[in-house]
């Protein structure tokens, strides 16, 4: 375990490195000896044949052996760096470096409602209300859809999704669609948006999140869906899901080594199809289920650090999990769980980190958590962001005026910089005689009351008529396909 220690002069952010170099070399070692001696199952047959033709032998039972001459071509020509830009086509986030993003995650299937404290069936109307929030709040960078709508039929659910989110922030989106048909409207929308298939490809919005059955078995849908995208030269997020204890070894080491294969694959067939194409790795990885509760958990303190290692090992942009509770509730547990996975995972240099408002090991999303991780994302980036060190920021002349006895309240310097402190929005500070005054509020009280007052303050710049009407006759058509009528959307 190695933690840099910023320059005492010119100071950076700090970043952990959970594996050393040579850790990191022995599980992507591991990783493509699993490629060459047990192979994978990829249920694709273009994915299967782009494969055999550069190199890798298909055994007699369909299984996919790729050699490690291969995956070293992959990752020699994979982009080094993505960058996701807002609604406008302005730059936003950079994946590169120790640079770190945070935002929510995807498709709860239940809201712990902040104003009633009721656990229920997520709505559409808290899709709109969750990535509203996600516009508002200044330490969100990215917005994914956060709720799975229940009042939606479930043909049109993830594309109803795209559409409130495309309307709903000018940030960078994360999509998941159920299946290559609902993507490819995704695709369309976030066209529409851009201005065209050419300007969404120099210039995405969007990045879209592929979950793979697990490290050595690729279904196809998911598999289809990186072809396209990497066709096309939009960012493929491609994330295997390998439980430990179930799917793969219950241990960090052998669970890591067996999703990172199924990793590889991903970039592999990436770069078949256009070498350079965007390809976002998982920052997470060799977790394993509880097998006490039979839960996955997703605050687990034993794989923390280690993908996100193995990422930077390897120079990629990558997609990490932190923000999310085992807790049911909006409780210390959550708070605390919350804030040491964004932790943990900041000074990884994660890039980008979601799943921010996530309880219930996400199954239940909560809007005043989100409020919360929004305030422990700002905190984070106060303590890991460089120190000025110069002249005026030492006050040495200052100081020797003032002497050993002097008071620096007056002081012209104090007005000048006392500005440049860190200083809660959500986080109490009060005095008990002012904080009693004010209604001895929790935290979770104050969250809960913050996510009304952005709501109710805070409207997204609304889409071009345009691009409003061309969204709608994307979905309008997916209905009809599906046999619905337009009210059923």
């Amino acid at each position: 375990m190695v933690l840099h220690a910023p320059n005492p002069t010119v100071s950076r952010s700090p970043r952990y490195d959970r594996l050393t170099p040579a850790d990191s070399t022995r599980l992507h070692d591991a990783a493509v000896s699993i490629l060459e001696r047990t192979g994978a199952r990829l249920h694709d047959p273009e994915a299967v044949e782009r494969l055999h033709g550069a190199g890798a032998r298909v055994g007699d039972d369909g299984r996919v052996f790729v050699p490690g001459s291969l995956v070293d071509w992959a990752l020699s020509v994979a982009p080094r760096s993505v960058t996701l830009h807002d609604r406008a086509g302005q730059p936003a986030l950079a994946l590169e470096g120790d640079n770190v993003f945070f935002g929510p995650g995807s498709d709860c299937l239940n809201v712990l409602d902040h104003r009633t404290g009721e656990r229920r069936p997520a709505l559409l109307s808290d899709v709109g209300d969750g990535i509203s929030l996600v516009d508002a709040l200044p330490n969100m960078d990215f917005a994914m859809s956060m709720f799975l709508p229940s009042d939606v039929d479930p043909a049109m659910a993830d594309r109803r999704q795209m559409a409130v989110m495309l309307e709903r922030t000018s940030k960078p989106l994360v999509v998941v669609t159920y299946d290559v048909d609902a993507m490819a409207d995704a695709i369309a929308m976030a066209e529409a948006v851009a201005g065209g298939p050419d300007a969404l490809r120099e210039r995405p919005q969007v990045a879209l999140y592929v979950n793979v059955t697990r490290g050595l078995v690729h279904n196809g849908d998911s598999l289809r869906k990186l072809l396209i995208l990497a066709a096309r030269g939009l960012p493929a997020i491609w994330v295997p899901v390998t439980s430990g204890g179930t799917t793969g070894p219950v241990t960090t080491a052998g669970n890591m080594a067996l999703n990172q294969a199924g990793v590889l694959i991903g970039i592999v067939l990436s770069q078949l199809v256009r070498e350079g194409a965007p390809i976002i790795v998982p920052g997470f990885g060799g977790d394993a289920l509880d097998l006490r509760t039979m839960v996955d958990p997703y605050a687990e303190p034993d794989h923390r650090g280690v993908a996100p290692s193995l990422a930077h090992h390897y120079g990629l942009p990558m997609f990490s999990l932190a923000g999310g509770a085992d807790s049911k509730v909006v409780d210390q547990q959550a708070a605390a769980e919350a804030a040491l996975t964004m932790l943990v995972d900041a000074l990884a240099g994660g890039h980008l980190l979601h799943d921010s408002g996530y309880l219930e090991s996400g199954l239940t999303g909560s809007l005043a958590q989100l409020v919360i991780c929004d305030e422990i994302a700002a905190w984070i980036r106060a303590a890991i962001a460089p120190v000025r060190i110069d002249d005026e920021t030492l006050s040495l002349d200052l100081i020797d005026a003032l002497g050993p006895d002097g008071s620096f309240l007056e002081a012209d310097h104090t007005l000048a910089h006392y500005r440049e402190r860190w200083y809660p929005s959500l986080i109490d500070r009060l005095s008990h005689s002012a904080w009693r005054a004010k209604g001895a509020r929790t935290m979770g009280e104050r969250a809960a009351a913050r996510v009304d007052e952005l709501l109710a303050a805070h409207k997204p710049p609304p889409l071009p008529d345009a691009v409003a009407a061309a969204i709608d006759e994307i979905l309008a058509r997916a209905a009809a396909t599906a046999g619905l009528s337009t009210a059923a959307r």
